[in-house]
């Protein structure tokens, strides 16, 4: 990478937000000229069958001219499911885990299926 290339992707300034398997990078950078502009990355883990793991990343550039009408419109877009669904986080990931924990709770009257033994101090 040439010293040209190296000042175009000088970080200024980073914040991370991790969001389970979902992690987001915003960054500030320079451009060739010494203006700013943001990058916003996400980055996605995936796990494979033998355990080795890879990353999924994608990135957008945001230049000075267009903030104000992305915030705008993510402001609206942010405003409106909200409105419309709420801020509580309903998955059908989560809503299938806790079906399977309540079938299990009702089938063998403990939480998850575990089956367990009460144990006292004086056994240990």
């Amino acid at each position: 990478m040439g010293q040209k290339d190296t000042m175009d992707q000088e970080e200024i300034y980073s914040k991370v937000l991790r969001a389970g398997r979902r992690t987001y990078f915003f960054d500030v950078r320079s451009t060739k000229a010494g203006d700013y502009y943001l990058t916003i990355t996400e980055s996605k883990k995936f796990t494979h069958d033998d355990g080795s793991f890879h990353y999924k990343k994608h990135k957008i550039y945001l230049y000075k001219e267009d903030f104000s009408a992305f915030r705008e419109i993510m402001e609206e877009m942010m405003d409106y499911i909200i409105d419309e669904k709420g801020s509580e986080v309903i998955s059908e990931r989560h809503q299938k885990d806790f079906k399977k924990e309540e079938d299990s709770f009702s089938e063998n009257g403990s939480a998850s299926g575990n089956n367990f033994t009460d144990v006292s101090f004086d056994d240990i």
